[in-house]
């Protein structure tokens, strides 16, 4: 009947090796890549069941004809944690771009954000007591 499920993002990057190794250092487990050897068009990982893609700006012009937009804020990665200071402080130590430091956000959530080697925004997020 047409159905949707397993929904997915696939964020474009000039330098796939690199951001590959950004979110496999976050904790991303790779679970697809083509071609398999050599330096790949498009690889995708998981954490905790969620699926992220990444593919190449070359490889969506040249193989879909698209017209793929690279640089900035144009997504967000959302990762939830239990400390959000630790957590941002471990993606900038991984090389993100500091953006927003933690700050409470609706009484009940403390976020920061930050920028992954291509600029995507990384939220890091973390339940909190109402006060």
């Amino acid at each position: 009947m047409g159905d949707f499920r397993t929904p997915q993002i696939v964020l474009f990057t000039r330098d796939i090796d690199r951001a590959v190794a950004f979110y496999r250092d976050i904790g991303f487990n790779e679970v697809f890549r083509t071609p398999p050897a050599g330096t790949p068009i498009h690889v995708d990982l998981d954490l905790d069941g969620y699926r992220l893609g990444l593919t190449t700006e070359a490889s969506t012009r040249e193989d879909h004809g698209l017209s793929p937009v690279t640089n900035g804020q144009r997504a967000a990665v959302i990762l939830w944690t239990d400390d959000t200071p630790a957590g941002y402080a471990r993606l900038l130590q991984l090389g993100a771009t500091p953006v927003k430091s933690p700050e409470p956000w609706l009484d009940r959530l403390l976020i920061a954000w930050a920028e992954d080697p291509d600029g995507h925004l990384i939220q890091v997020v973390q339940n909190v007591p109402h006060s």
